[in-house]
């Protein structure tokens, strides 16, 4: 990678004679946006795939210097770099189980240490680290003692400021260190968090709570502390007007200051480092743009990009504005308000794609969102890949995605749903999900696939239903439920058997689980049932592949096994890809393989066109 004046590190071998495009968009080096450090904003770190494996890299932009962080085999993207610059903190877990502790490394170079000794491994609930350079407040998460946050400093034992058995996390630390923001959701709505500041001792300065007690929906998020000495200001995002919007709260007042942007989308803010303004990111309609709030004028002024995906942005002291951005037909590159690229990877460039068509489908529960390409100069009646994105509280965009594009490429036309419980369309799409847990939203695929079919777009007859994660759990459980709808299903990391996955999955998805279906599997039996794909696994007809990692503590293998045993047990037609890592790989050829593996079942086992 290079910055224009800049040094490189190592890229990818450069192997593109007679290799597909899909391939090399996936073989493509990419970066994400750097994250600077505040009181050395020339050092910065970021995430990139240069030598195969998505790890961590130093970057000192006054020099160009840029060096590899970390190096293991299932790749390292959890990193931050501490306000000073001095230090990297990445969390070290097992091959991608998410259980570990947080190590560091000097920004210059060196052997990593350990960093919050006295801290047992755990799953990350957030992290701040203090300009003092050393202070941090770490968040853990077990299943044993459920969210813990504890004061870590240099040369002294933790101290633990907080414990609960709902899940919460830390959401910053203030410009001097005396105060700390935590998000939590001690009334029981994993869906929709409290804020409560706490001084270092662990006394309680200030509360902030929408939700009632947990009888109205309304959460709150942390989005940073002003980054100016003696400034009790908050940041918080919050959803009393049917989205997320940004406000200022000081907490040492109480004062809130409501900035009543009237953007029609979910909005999220960073401050501009002198404190003066705020950094508008705004997302509508499966796209983004970004503006300056001025604060004391109370102006919002547009800050000009492209027509695609805004998939983050930073303010840089000089005022400078850099963002990441792609489009569906075009790969994502860091831009700067400055002008120009400001990584720029070497080796070979990725291909780009086919643009989307936006569709708007009319729904059980509303208008629905949809997201399709297909073949240049094709014409339907096409094979169709209907590809369900995760989350469930995400959604798909103008964005360039490697996947979507390899099944244009080989024919298929993609058509990707924001069904109920996506983001970006209003709190109340997003929390439509409560107790019918997948089913509400394959009833929204349903009505697209009818308006694919109506069209003339789909062919009825070649129709494959996929998804990862939250996708391979609708996946599954759409060829049970709507078993005459689709050719085939492809799933990827999915929820299999519900109740199992429950008992067997961290501890913070127990708690969103809780809060989607009402209750547990022991307090809800009906719930659980109704919303679990292997509850129908004997009405499923078509051929199925299923992929998942072996350390997987989201969507937990052993789940998986119950399914595929009931698949074997009547003799259904069904492959399964295990590999040796987590929700998911962050190594280049592994993605490959798996994407190899999936287009190859639906050459085999998808109808030949009529």
């Amino acid at each position: 990678m290079t910055e224009s004046n800049g040094s490189e590190v190592p890229a990818l071998p450069d192997r593109t004679e007679d290799m597909p495009d899909w391939e090399k968009r996936f073989r493509a080096p990419r970066v994400s946006l750097p994250d600077w450090a505040e009181d050395a904003p020339d050092r910065s770190v970021f995430v990139s795939n240069a030598t195969g494996t998505y790890e961590l890299y130093a970057w000192d932009r006054a020099t160009g210097e840029q060096r590899q962080v970390t190096d293991r085999p299932n790749g390292t993207t959890d990193g931050v770099l501490s306000p000073d610059g001095e230090w990297i903190w990445w969390f070290d877990d097992k091959d991608g189980d998410e259980f570990g502790v947080w190590r560091r490394q000097r920004f210059s170079g060196g052997e990593d240490e350990l960093a919050a000794p006295g801290l047992d491994p755990s799953y990350p609930a957030g992290l701040a680290l203090g300009r003092d350079g050393r202070t941090a407040v770490v968040g853990r998460s077990t299943d044993e003692d459920g969210t813990t946050i504890h004061l870590a400093r240099t040369g002294e034992a933790p101290v633990e400021l907080y414990r609960h058995r709902e899940s919460a996390g830390v959401g910053d630390l203030s410009h001097d260190g005396s105060l700390i923001a935590v998000e939590h959701t001690e009334h029981g709505d994993a869906m929709h968090s409290a804020l409560r500041v706490l001084r270092p001792d662990g006394t309680t300065v200030a509360e902030l709570d929408d939700t009632e007690g947990g009888t109205r929906e309304l959460g709150l998020e942390v989005l940073g502390f002003a980054p100016v000495a003696g400034d009790t200001r908050l940041l918080v995002g919050h959803q009393r007007r049917g989205r997320w919007e940004p406000m200022v709260w000081d907490v040492a007042t109480g004062e809130e200051t409501d900035l009543a942007l009237e953007l029609p989308g979910d909005v999220s803010a960073e401050w501009y480092p002198d404190g003066t303004g705020l950094l508008i990111a705004h997302g509508f309609e499966a796209r983004g743009e970004l503006f300056r709030y001025d604060l004391s004028e109370r102006r919002l002024v547009e800050i000009p990009t492209p027509r695609g995906a805004v998939s983050g942005a930073t303010v840089r002291p000089d005022g400078s504005v850099e963002y990441l951005w792609s489009s569906a037909a075009e790969p994502p590159a860091v831009r700067s308000t400055a002008g120009g690229v400001v990584l720029d990877p070497p080796g070979m460039k990725s291909p780009g794609s086919v643009p989307v068509e936006d569709v708007w489908v009319e729904g059980p529960g509303g208008r629905i969102h949809a997201l399709v390409q297909k073949p240049a100069g094709a014409s339907g009646p096409l094979p169709t890949v209907f590809d369900i994105h995760g989350g469930p509280t995400w959604h798909d965009s103008d964005s360039f995605a490697a996947g979507p594009a390899a099944w244009v490429d080989h024919g298929y036309a993609v058509v990707r749903v924001n069904y109920r419980g996506s983001t970006g369309y209003g709190r109340a799409w997003t929390d439509a999900l409560k107790h019918r847990v997948g089913l509400i939203e394959l009833e929204d695929i349903a009505a697209v696939r009818a308006w694919a079919v109506g069209s003339g777009l789909a062919d009825p007859a070649r129709l494959i239903l996929t998804g990862g994660s939250w996708g391979g759990y609708l996946t599954l459980l759409g060829l049970g439920t709507q078993p005459d709808a689709w050719a085939l299903g492809i799933a990827a990391v999915p929820v299999a058997d519900y109740v199992t996955a429950y008992h067997d999955e961290m501890e913070a998805l127990k708690a969103m689980d809780r809060t989607l279906l009402g209750g547990t599997p022991e307090e809800v039996p009906d719930r659980f049932e109704a919303s679990s794909p292997i509850t129908y696994v004997d009405r499923v007809k078509a051929p199925v592949y299923i992929s998942a990692g072996v350390n997987d503590p989201r969507c937990p293998i052993r789940q998986i096994e119950n399914y595929v045993k009931r698949l074997e047990s009547r003799g259904a037609v069904h492959e399964v890809y295990r590999y040796d890592a987590g929700h998911g790989s962050l190594v280049v050829d592994e993605r490959i393989k798996q994407v190899r593996l999936e287009l190859d079942f639906a050459d085999r086992h998808l109808p030949p066109a009529k």
